[in-house]
């Protein structure tokens, strides 16, 4: 089986600011508001949801395959998803435009000024599924990129009768009720946070009960009250979280999150089972700084999974305990 993702591709650039913004905004002046602030330190990061879901894929053993579009900055982004396992054949480079970027400044408070450039990401929707040999056998991700582009991988799913998990996440709010209606009419699994749902219930003018039963395989995630799986629009499933050792950085958990169910759904694994290696995945991501900067081996997984769940993994994925 071919795990196929689809989303954005992007550079977070992470930036201090070392007081607090509250201290430079005058409300009386802020009709004309000009300011400027001094940072600390900048990190530049791998990002995007599609670069993040198949870096955690790639240390669950597979080898996904991106499908979207990048700029002519992307080569060193590139070499470094090949090299951990990720087929980038999939992603086209626009010369004339740079990779998506996300600028964030945070202050001591943690409040936070955020800019993204969707740059080569606007061409997405000129991407396609349809030459790439994917069969009922494979499995599709479409993740957050342009309302288009979701849109287009949907349908063209439909039409070749590839499987598909549909989340659009933080886009929920851009898209159409058309472009919703088009992505749930084919998923097999449809995925959000819990206020996502309640935004695209409304968005659709039906309840979340009705939402949540038009797939399937439904997942809402809730943070720290863990995960729902429901079959059929019935709850199958409770998922518990995973213990972290610290909290450092939850930015890239929930395309953690969405590898780990990706993986257990492409093996047909108990659903409970399934969850378990989602909530885990995430916590690795938590665990560090960045969204692609965390690391495991599988025969750790492996290990804490057992720790985390007290169970084994079932006897199928012991292979994961191999060195690839």
């Amino acid at each position: 089986m071919q795990i196929v993702v689809t989303g954005s591709l992007a550079f977070d650039y992470i930036m201090d600011f070392p007081g607090y913004f509250k201290d430079h905004l005058l409300l009386e002046k802020t009709h004309m508001l000009s300011v400027s602030f001094l940072v600390d330190s900048m990190r530049k990061m791998r990002g995007g949801v599609a670069g993040n879901i198949a870096y955690n894929l790639a240390l669950l053993g597979e080898r996904p395959l991106v499908v979207g579009a990048a700029g002519h900055d992307f080569g060193e982004y590139r070499a470094w998803l090949e090299s951990q396992g990720v087929n980038t054949s999939g992603i086209s480079t626009i010369s004339h435009e740079f990779t998506s970027s996300c600028f964030i400044n945070t202050d001591r408070a943690n409040n936070q000024i955020v800019a993204f450039y969707a740059g080569a990401m606007g061409h997405d929707h000129h991407s396609t599924l349809a030459d790439r040999g994917l069969t009922a056998n494979d499995l599709v991700l479409i993740s957050p990129t342009t309302p288009l582009a979701i849109q287009r991988y949907a349908v063209e799913c439909q039409q070749l009768g590839i499987p598909y998990i549909f989340d659009p996440g933080k886009q929920s709010p851009r898209l159409e009720v058309e472009h919703l209606q088009v992505g749930l009419a084919g998923a097999k699994v449809f995925v959000g946070n819990d206020y996502e749902f309640g935004m695209m219930a409304r968005k659709l003018a039906i309840s979340e009960a009705e939402l949540i039963a038009k797939t399937p395989l439904t997942v809402i995630t809730r943070g720290e009250q863990g995960s729902q799986i429901y079959t059929n629009g019935q709850l199958a499933v409770e998922i518990p979280i995973a213990p972290v050792t610290e909290v450092k950085d939850p930015t890239g958990a929930g395309d953690a999150y969405l590898a780990g169910l990706a993986f257990g759904i492409a093996r047909d694994l108990p659903l409970e089972v399934t969850g378990r290696i989602a909530a885990l995945a995430a916590a690795f991501a938590i665990e560090e700084r960045g969204c692609q900067e965390h690391v495991y081996t599988r025969p750790a997984f492996v290990e804490r999974y057992k720790l985390a769940f007290g169970n084994d993994l079932p006897i199928e994925l012991l292979s994961m305990a191999e060195v690839a």
